[in-house]
């Protein structure tokens, strides 16, 4: 891997994994910074501010899996599905009571259904806890990745409205950072436009001119929309690499080998953060994995990316839902069709960044069994990487040691027993010796 990548590559490459967690249309954050940023040159924004509104609006929905677990308990139900409508939900009481009605209890019966939404209903005043959560765990994550108070702020204040009525703070017109401002009108007219076409869109922006939105906002971007060939380039094959080519700044901004780290640590946090249960488990696997590498005599380089590689591994489980993720009893075939996904997800946002092809390899690969009976392709034997052998046996070990909803903690020692037994099926017994001695090792330092 090389010591510099393009920033703008990088978080345009990982701003698809918030479209799975948010419940969007692949592209959604892409497709809205490149509607924002023109609204954005419209307004006559300076280079900076651009440089800040464009990673505000590819970012916006960093904090989106912090309150998924929150959102399944409050309305009984499948927290990405719920956001994909919520984003058109208006606010009115009708268009709240019909996001209630067509989700709470979705997938229980008749008795189970009523129930929920009644409960639902009865808990319509945590609303603004789960915006505070999003909003809050979002800023929060985007400055551990050294981005700028000013696209903190915009993540931060995303769920505001211009007349006063939104969440978490209830700002009002110039009290809301303007970068929120934008992003709440450009993914407004992008979820209608997806869902709607462009005349639908259009139509809802201006309903909500001076009430959700700002007028100079909506009125800068009518005049964008009005543009030759807008809405065709919004459709073209190739907008992820214009939005690219557009970073503003007039310089291509590069993570070197620590930024790159903090930019993998901040949306590994992205990623635990779906559940409690999961809540530091893609640190502990990267802890685990960077043991079994030095116990093997691997460099720092390599040590470097395998952490990394252990840190996403699961980020395509940011589309699967936090119902799932927390179901204490055993998951139904549709269920588990879900959760088997997630690898090939974590592969295919990986593989949108050519320096991460190792990456990619292990986030697709990382429950394939050296017997074949792995997924999603069943790989086996020497199709299956050294790499992702290592960080598929810090994962399973990890796993079998933390907590989860349909089990207690396993002890350290019983897991690796259990291991043993699957050793050569499952398990590479060479990545399970070297966590073995890394561990005894470990415990003789402690004693």
């Amino acid at each position: 891997m090389p010591a510099i990548i393009r920033l703008a590559e990088l978080i345009g490459a990982l701003s698809h994994a918030l479209d799975l967690t948010g419940g969007q249309d692949p592209g959604h954050c892409i497709r809205t910074a490149h509607i924002g940023s023109a609204v954005g040159r419209r307004l006559g924004l300076g280079e900076a501010e651009l440089h800040d509104l464009y990673y505000t609006l590819m970012l916006k929905d960093l904090g989106c899996s912090a309150n998924a677990m929150r959102m399944c308990e409050l309305f009984d139900t499948d927290d990405t599905r719920f956001k994909r409508d919520f984003k058109r939900v208006d606010g009115s009481l009708p268009s709240l009571l019909g996001q209630v009605l067509r989700h709470a209890g979705s997938r229980r019966g008749p008795l189970g259904r009523f129930r929920a939404i009644v409960a639902a209903l009865r808990r319509g005043r945590h609303a603004r806890e789960l915006v505070e959560i999003r909003c809050q765990r979002g800023a929060e994550i985007a400055r551990q990745m050294r981005f700028s108070q000013a696209v903190a702020a915009g993540i931060r204040d995303l769920d505001e409205h211009y007349d006063g009525s939104g969440r978490p703070a209830g700002l009002k017109a110039g009290e809301i950072h303007l970068s929120a401002r934008i992003a709440l009108a450009a993914q407004l007219l992008d979820v209608f436009n997806t869902r709607d076409g462009c005349d639908a869109a259009r139509a809802e922006i201006v309903r909500r001119r001076g009430q959700w939105l700002d007028p100079k906002v909506v009125d800068a971007l009518l005049a964008v929309t009005d543009e030759p060939g807008f809405w065709d380039k919004l459709a073209a094959p190739d907008l992820e690499a214009i939005v690219l080519a557009a970073e503003p700044g007039q310089k291509v901004i590069l993570a070197d080998e620590d930024y790159l780290d903090d930019i993998v640590e901040g949306f590994a946090r992205v990623i635990d953060a779906k559940s409690p249960y999961t809540a530091g488990h893609s640190d502990r696997v990267a802890e685990f994995t960077v043991k079994i590498a030095e116990e093997l005599g691997l460099s720092e380089a390599e040590q470097r990316v395998l952490r990394r590689a252990a840190l996403l591994h699961d980020i395509g489980k940011l589309g699967v839902s936090a119902r799932i993720l927390n179901k204490p009893a055993k998951l139904d075939p549709e269920e588990w069709q879900e959760m088997r996904g997630h690898a090939a997800h974590s592969e295919r946002i990986l593989s949108r960044i050519p320096a991460f092809a190792e990456l990619a390899e292990v986030g697709g690969a990382h429950h394939e069994r050296l017997d074949g009976k792995g997924y999603p392709r069943g790989l086996k034997g020497g199709e299956i990487s050294f790499a992702t052998r290592i960080v598929a046996t810090a994962d399973v070990f990890e796993a079998l040691t933390g907590e989860r909803p349909y089990r207690a903690a396993i002890p350290a020692a019983t897991a690796l027993a259990m291991m043993r037994t699957s050793q050569g099926d499952h398990h590479d017994p060479v990545c399970v010796d070297a966590l073995e001695r890394a561990l005894s090792r470990a415990e003789l330092k402690a004693a």
